[in-house]
């Protein structure tokens, strides 16, 4: 007997779902260049190219350049 299939639904504390979508929302590249990472500072993911890398406790981290907010105030700005 095949199990019941449920629809993916947030519960209102955001927290919990009952059912996963399959996949991720970072789909896999076919060049290393076009994939994203996340920034080390403000956590959100963006391409490669966006990013640079510092040097942070003693290791270098990738970051956004030329800083995370400079980059947010770019990305607004583009969109209409």
């Amino acid at each position: 007997m095949a199990k019941e299939t449920t629809k993916t639904l947030i519960e209102a504390d955001g927290l919990r779902y009952k059912s996963k979508a399959p996949g991720s929302p970072f789909a896999a590249t076919s060049s290393f260049g076009a994939a994203t990472m996340s920034c080390f500072l403000c956590g959100k993911h963006r391409p490669r190219a966006m990013l640079k890398s510092r040097k942070l406790l003693g290791k270098s981290q990738p970051v956004c350049a030329p800083s995370c907010k400079e980059l947010e105030e770019q990305l607004a700005a583009k969109k209409p």
